[in-house]
């Protein structure tokens, strides 16, 4: 079974303090990760538009086998609006 826990870290120039999650999304475990016995964290950064919706999306370090999931979580999460654009880091850890 996959043990999940998000971490949401603001990353913004002006250091914005983190827009809060209103609908999350678990990334799936990649088979080939639960036969590789793999575990680890992703982080994952997002550009959020104001209306709380993610724009970009771009992995910033974790495994390969891993980060593909994580972005796909990550794309389809959404935030609390905002009145301006902002970026956070995402990190998933997975463990079988």
């Amino acid at each position: 079974m996959l043990g999940f826990w998000p971490a949401l870290r603001a990353q913004s120039a002006d250091e914005d303090a983190p827009r809060r999650v209103k609908s999350e999304v678990k990334p799936a475990y990649p088979a080939l990760a639960k036969q590789m016995h793999l575990s680890g964290t992703v982080k994952v950064e997002v550009v959020i538009a104001p209306d709380g919706k993610v724009k970009r999306v771009r992995v910033v370090g974790g495994h390969p086998v891993l980060a593909a999931e994580a972005e796909k979580a990550a794309a389809m999460m959404r935030f609390e609006a905002a009145p301006k654009e902002t970026t956070q880091v995402i990190e998933f850890r997975f463990e079988p």
